[in-house]
């Protein structure tokens, strides 16, 4: 991973930063208090990766504890995968000169997936699978009760729309789920986050983030499209995204295909 240059000093006044930095709070409480995410005596693990977007979670996940009726935890954890190109130490100095201890453990993630990767495909999906483990792993042996991840608004929109229409499938990201090893509950404080927000904050605060080394693959490239094929109706039609996010909570199974949700023979 490589640091981007980012000035370590804030590019807004302080009042038009706490405003910021308010929106994006009250949205994360909202999403969390839709989907119960974090109750009394929880431990949370945010699995922080050096970007931009789990990066704000963290910022914002801490400052919502402190502001919390009920008592909760929140630890930062960064996995260090081993690429040749990793380096932390500007976003740790940040988050450290910022109160944030972020315990970094060592997994040779990337000399994995290259084994297992044919050569010419990419290693992202496999990598995604290998640093999920070690985060689940890491989760349930130090008695973690929730783990916290970094994906936002957009994010779901562009997975509904990726799977749509790759996978013929209607799925995203849920706010809240329960790991397919069953010990493990997975949170998504920031869903109802607009990136764009997020981005505006990152430059506004001078996170220095850290971005992985460039890898093609069809994954990335139809993500991309799908973000591209977003902004542009959203720049048609204002307010598109923020639709696409309420409809994925307005479901009416009757109206769709899926013999398993409504009974068609029956009803």
């Amino acid at each position: 991973m490589i640091a981007e240059a980012s000035d370590p000093k804030s590019s807004l006044p302080d009042k038009a930063l706490e405003r910021l930095s308010e929106k994006i709070r009250k949205t994360m409480v909202r999403a969390m208090s839709d989907f119960h995410m974090i109750e009394e005596g929880d431990r949370v693990l945010a699995a922080v990766s050096g970007g931009k977007d789990s990066a704000t979670m963290l910022i914002h996940l801490e400052e919502i504890r402190k502001r919390a009726k009920f008592r909760f935890t929140v630890d930062a954890l960064l996995v260090n995968q081993k690429q040749p190109w990793f380096d932390a130490e500007q976003y740790l100095a940040w988050m450290t000169g910022r109160g944030f201890f972020i315990k970094m453990i060592e997994d040779d993630v990337f000399n994995v997936a290259l084994q297992k990767t044919r050569p010419g495909k990419s290693l992202c999906r496999i990598c995604s699978r290998l640093r999920r483990g070690v985060l689940y792993t890491y989760a349930r042996k130090n008695g973690y009760t929730k783990i916290a991840l970094g994906h936002h608004r957009d994010d779901l929109n562009e997975t509904l729309l990726m799977n749509m229409f790759f996978s013929g499938r209607i799925a995203a990201m849920p706010p809240k789920l329960v790991s397919n090893d069953g010990h493990n509950v997975v949170i998504r404080p920031m869903c109802y986050v607009e990136e764009e927000k997020i981005i505006a904050y990152k430059e506004a605060a001078g996170i220095p983030v850290m971005t992985c080394d460039p890898c093609e693959s069809q994954d990335k490239a139809q993500r991309q499209k799908m973000k591209t094929l977003l902004k542009g109706l959203e720049s048609t039609y204002p307010g598109l995204e923020a639709i696409l996010l309420k409809s994925m909570k307005n479901i009416k199974p009757s109206r769709l295909l899926d013999k398993d949700l409504f009974d068609f023979h029956e009803f």
